[in-house]
């Protein structure tokens, strides 16, 4: 069985008609328990994530003065949620809950999150209904710890996640890939290692050829020990807030594609909620659990775990290649990572000031 994550703080009371849709985290266990794809007793209830732990990734000072309520008014404003006891203990839940996941996919090859994806949140400061970015928080402790060795964060939300590049980008084994609307929010973006901008308007077809190109090229090359996948529906033609066209049936495809791509490689993955703002909320929470439909389809059909962290070896470039200074990987092979760059699609690019490209790209 497919492991799920869900706690029933995740939806606390809320003013009604919010832009942000609070209610969806219950709606979407109600779903899955309705559809019968899980019992409300086989959802994995997580702990509060420990304040060190959110530290590796935010400023002690601004997790201490969210939870104790204490936020500037323009800090709250750029978080656009209104404070409440209930609101803090569900956002280090929330984290908590992403944690979790990560740990049964480690030992199970895949496991979804019913909340997750919160990648606006940046070191000392909310952002786009963001507070904590549990990615970026995830990341951080997967490798300090040593449960993993590189992390891949593939972010399918409509908008891009700049808060986990700039969380990340000076942590070269958590490898930050956006997948997002161009014209879309924020206005000024981040670099993420691979930043793939989509125009407005974009529709299964050319979505899905992406996904597809971009995954396999990037799962081989980094070869990642774990993927977190943020699957937001936002991408929907209906949603509220995004500019692209995609169906439900694409947004299937979509989180089969991210699942098969990663299993038949046996990388574990995540799979978080992300994104998704339509204003019939019922109909959003069936949005939301195509993720997790979709990954127990593909984990019916992949092997079970357990699923040990596998020795890598960087992916070598030509002798050649200028930018890449010899490096011995885990695997004791001299070779070098490619290098941190953004690109619009696995192909070469320049990688502007302060990047350097590879041979390999």
């Amino acid at each position: 069985m497919l492991p799920l994550v869900y706690h029933d703080d995740y939806s606390p009371p809320f003013p009604a008609n919010h832009r942000f849709p609070m209610e969806k985290f219950r709606l979407l266990r109600d779903y899955l328990v309705d559809s019968g794809l899980v019992r409300d007793a086989e959802l994995h209830r997580p702990e509060s994530c420990p304040p060190d732990i959110l530290a590796l990734a935010h400023c002690p000072d601004y997790i201490e003065r969210f939870a104790g309520g204490e936020l500037a008014h323009e800090e709250q404003r750029r978080l656009g949620l209104p404070w409440s006891p209930a609101l803090a203990r569900r956002t280090v839940r929330a984290v908590g809950g992403s944690l979790l996941a990560a740990e049964l996919a480690l030992e199970h090859g895949m496991a979804c999150h019913l909340a997750g994806g919160t990648h606006h949140a940046h070191y000392d400061q909310a952002s786009g209904f963001c507070i904590f970015n549990d990615l970026a928080v995830v990341a951080r402790y997967l490798l300090e710890s040593g449960r993993a060795g590189r992390v891949l964060i593939y972010d399918c939300d409509v908008h891009q996640g700049d808060g986990t590049a700039r969380l990340l980008e000076n942590v070269p084994d958590a490898i930050t890939v956006s997948l997002h609307c161009e014209k879309n929010f924020p206005a000024r973006k981040a670099r993420s290692d691979w930043d793939i901008g989509l125009p407005i308007g974009m529709g299964d077809a050319d979505y899905l050829k992406v996904v597809n190109d971009s995954l396999g090229y990037l799962l081989a090359l980094y070869q990642p020990d774990i993927v977190l996948y943020d699957g937001g529906v936002d991408v929907h033609r209906d949603d509220a807030l995004g500019y692209l066209q995609l169906t439900d049936a694409g947004i299937a495809a979509r989180d089969e594609t991210v699942f098969g791509h990663c299993l038949e490689r046996d990388i574990p993955v995540v799979g978080l909620i992300g994104g998704g703002y339509d204003k019939d909320r019922a109909l959003l929470a069936r949005r939301h659990g195509i993720l997790h439909h979709s990954g127990a389809r593909r984990g019916c059909v992949s092997r079970p775990g357990p699923y040990p962290a596998p020795v890598r070896t960087w992916p070598r470039c030509a002798p050649h290649c200028p930018a890449c200074p010899g490096r011995t990987g885990r695997g004791g092979r001299s070779g070098s990572p490619p290098a941190r760059r953004t690109a619009a699609a696995p192909r070469r690019r320049s990688a502007g000031p302060g990047r350097r490209t590879c041979c390999r790209s």
